[in-house]
């Protein structure tokens, strides 16, 4: 399952996935720790950081939408396309602190014609929901005219 998070797109400052712990047609769960000197700690809050939610929700959109989409896509014959985040409907219950170990936990509700949405949840190490919702995304093609 390494072999999806080799596929990601992003950086090692933007990477919020560890580890893919499970994957089939239907679900996905992943894991991630937050790192402790990661950049947006540090004006997020200065006297006591918190993760922000928009970070958050990359992490769900990164392991439910972007691994989970490269896993349903893994039978095609050309290089992976790029995968667009389109929509989000997220609430928050709990915060999570640099160190913080999250899971995602996500269930596809459909795919098809390249589009793929899920009930993702965002759970701490006690097994407490973090956030929940819905999340959608689409594959998209990428020629070296839209660079």
């Amino acid at each position: 399952m390494k072999e999806l998070i080799e596929k990601l797109p992003y950086g090692p400052d933007f990477l919020f996935v560890d580890e893919i712990l499970s994957v089939d047609e239907n679900t996905i769960v992943g894991s991630y720790t937050y790192r402790a000197d990661a950049l947006f700690y540090r004006d997020h809050f200065p006297e006591r950081p918190i993760t922000p939610g928009v970070i958050l929700i990359e992490t769900m959109a990164q392991i439910g939408l972007v691994c989970f989409g490269f896993y349903l896509e893994k039978d095609r014959k050309e290089e992976l396309p790029a995968f667009a985040f389109t929509s989000s409907n997220v609430e928050f219950f709990k915060i999570v602190l640099p160190g913080d170990k999250v899971t995602v936990h996500s269930e596809k509700i459909f795919f098809r014609l390249g589009k793929l949405k899920c009930r993702v949840e965002l759970k701490n190490i006690a097994d407490e929901t973090i956030a929940k919702g819905e999340m959608s995304g689409m594959i998209i093609k990428i020629s070296k005219t839209n660079q």
